[in-house]
């Protein structure tokens, strides 16, 4: 939604299928990378990762606005320098989220304008922080939820993205996964959504938003 108020031209890149990551930091004025099924570290699986690492430095080196959410955030790290941790941290669900003290003066992170929020997540990996990286959120099950690296290169490890509308799609397309991560989720989903998507949504929109002004 944000990138639509913005007014903003989006070419969306399947690297999973094939297609060809871009050539140069000239061809766009920057670059978001979202989540999978895959792991940080999954190179024999999917060759491109590495690739794709390279392409996340040379735009966040050039001070183009980055973002990585889930895995996205975890190919950050690792571009950076940070080093993947595979099934350290499962989280599944609407979680609390709590900025840091540097996440509440960084221009994005302050955008949510609060002390704790709400966003959904689906993760069992984590990351330590690339050095000269700036820690931005944490919570209880993972110490490392945002970052930023240099200008507007920013790691999101939770789906601020994820309204109820995607949450209700990924119920739907993959009902076995989310009852595996959460036994009785299909069931309690409606009274979670209803409990904790508005704010969750208003969180995520605002942190788009403010991202998005920094391209």
């Amino acid at each position: 939604m944000a990138l639509a108020e913005a007014g903003a031209d989006v070419q969306v890149i399947r690297a999973y299928a094939g297609e060809a990551l871009p050539g140069s930091i000239d061809d766009h004025d920057a670059l978001v990378v979202f989540g999978g099924e895959q792991n940080a570290l999954d190179d024999e699986k999917h060759p491109y990762l590495p690739a794709l690492t390279d392409v996340m430095r040379a735009y966040g080196e050039a001070g183009r606005a980055v973002l990585g959410i889930c895995l996205g955030s975890q190919l950050l790290a690792r571009a950076f320098g940070g080093d993947n941790l595979i099934g350290a941290a499962p989280e599944f669900g609407w979680q609390a989220i709590e900025p840091t003290k540097a996440g509440l003066a960084d221009p994005v992170m302050s955008a949510v304008n609060d002390s704790r929020f709400l966003s959904f997540q689906w993760h069992d990996d984590t990351f330590t922080l690339p050095p000269g990286a700036i820690h931005l959120a944490r919570n209880h099950a993972t110490h490392h939820q945002a970052f930023r690296v240099g200008r507007a290169a920013y790691g999101m490890q939770f789906h601020f993205e994820a309204n109820r509308g995607v949450v209700d799609q990924w119920n739907r397309l993959f009902p076995d996964l989310v009852e595996r991560k959460h036994p009785g989720w299909l069931e309690c989903h409606p009274d979670y959504a209803a409990t904790h998507g508005p704010s969750a949504e208003a969180a995520g929109l605002a942190i788009a938003r403010a991202w998005v002004a920094l391209i």
